[in-house]
């Protein structure tokens, strides 16, 4: 960097997204400021975007206009190449973007061909693919889940948070456009045939694009700088946590060998003790415990008196995912952006007691989903935390008349 300081080198690196923002042409920015961006790491771009947020540049700025700062940082990160073993947790998820970029073509390649076509009775195995592709899209979400329930709150515990939450709201994004392609095929017979193919042709773009240009950021700037700063040991947790979401149809199966059962046995013997907890209405072992919530139809999640993740149960089929990377969290950041508001003043309502319940209901893979929040207080009514509980309600709505015990066989 030829005698420019690290602080005046950040200084000026934050002086290029700022004249980004404010409007100045990337080929531009690039001249200018060409013996800066020569040095710059993903690390650097990760925590100046972060430090521009902190300072009071919106959020959402910074995610609108990643795209421009990509077109002025892409040919220093294109320099930068990966090097990570087979198997490994960044190994695993750019394996599993290409595989994605792979379906987006045969999307792409299916729609050019719909629209060569007229007669919308010549369509069947066009559709029949497209829904091929758009069922490897609905499977997709292990990929986003294992990044926001695992990889994204380890880089929290860094300092990295800005970079995570910026590529959550992309996540979002890119589950609407999969909505808009799941919803076209379902309705497509009932549609206008050129009406259909416009918004196909439009939904295949936008998807395209927006994979495109995610995974870049992923690939070149989210996992470069999660290499710099997740320890060993957080990458091998990592990797179990990886196993026990699953992965998805089109991941290689060679990169996703499973932990031998001796190691999971000797795990799991370490992690049970004799402890006996007593109560005023009985005691349990740690083990029974575990085993009884665990046991439990519901999933719960306990958040405590400082909005931080505590606990939460392994029910055998949980509604949503949960990991151990994200013991210790802020709640607000397991929830996306556009939600933090809500969260926070239910929990503001239940710290200052004037509400102790919140419950929604809604629809996930059609299935009827009961969330319930539960203030959880003292016997002084001291506020310890909150309770969220979850629970597939579906077959339970359906049940009519009575069924008593001695009906149990039946």
């Amino acid at each position: 960097m030829g005698g420019v300081s690290n602080s005046s080198k950040k200084e000026m690196l934050k002086e290029v997204i700022r004249q980004l923002h404010a409007g100045a042409s990337p080929q531009e920015v690039k001249e200018r400021f060409k013996q800066v961006l020569e040095g710059v790491s993903p690390l650097e771009i990760a925590k100046i975007e972060q430090e521009l947020i902190s300072e009071g540049l919106p959020r959402e700025e910074i995610q609108r206009l990643c795209d421009v700062h990509m077109a002025v940082f892409r040919e220093q990160l294109e320099r930068q190449k990966l090097d990570v073993p087979l198997g490994h947790p960044v190994n695993i998820l750019m394996e599993e973007h290409k595989a994605m970029l792979q379906i987006a073509g045969k999307l792409g390649d299916v729609v050019n061909k719909l629209q060569q076509i007229s007669d919308v009775n010549r369509v069947g195995d066009e559709i029949r693919l497209l829904e091929h592709i758009a069922e490897d899209f609905r499977d997709s979400e292990k990929h986003y889940l294992r990044e926001e329930n695992v990889l994204f709150p380890i880089l929290e515990r860094h300092g990295i948070t800005e970079p995570p939450a910026i590529m959550w709201t992309e996540h979002n994004q890119i589950r609407e456009k999969r909505k808009q392609l799941n919803s076209l095929l379902e309705n497509y017979g009932a549609m206008n045939f050129s009406d259909f193919k416009k918004q196909l042709s439009e939904v295949a773009k936008a998807l395209n694009g927006l994979l495109s240009s995610h995974f870049f950021k992923e690939n070149n700037i989210l996992f470069p700088t999660a290499l710099k700063v997740v320890t060993s040991q957080e990458w091998s947790d990592m990797r179990k946590e990886f196993d026990e979401i699953g992965y998805c149809c089109f991941t290689p199966s060679q990169l996703t060998a499973p932990l031998k059962t001796e190691e999971r046995r000797e795990e799991k013997a370490e992690a049970v003790l004799e402890d006996v907890l007593r109560f005023e209405t009985g005691s349990l072992s740690k083990e029974e415990l575990e085993a009884l919530l665990d046991t439990l139809p519901v999933d719960i999640t306990f958040v405590d008196k400082d909005d931080r993740v505590k606990y939460f149960n392994k029910a055998e089929k949980r509604v949503f995912v949960r990991t151990k990377a994200i013991i210790g969290r802020k709640v607000q950041m397991c929830h996306p952006q556009k939600s933090i508001h809500i969260v926070n003043r239910i929990l503001e309502s239940f710290r200052k007691g004037e509400k102790d319940v919140a419950e929604f209901w809604i629809a996930v893979n059609n299935r009827l989903v009961h969330i319930r929040y539960f203030a959880v207080r003292d016997r002084d009514g001291k506020y310890l935390g909150t309770m969220e509980v979850t629970q597939d309600i579906t077959d339970i709505k359906k049940i009519e008349g009575e069924k008593r015990l001695l009906d149990w066989e039946k």
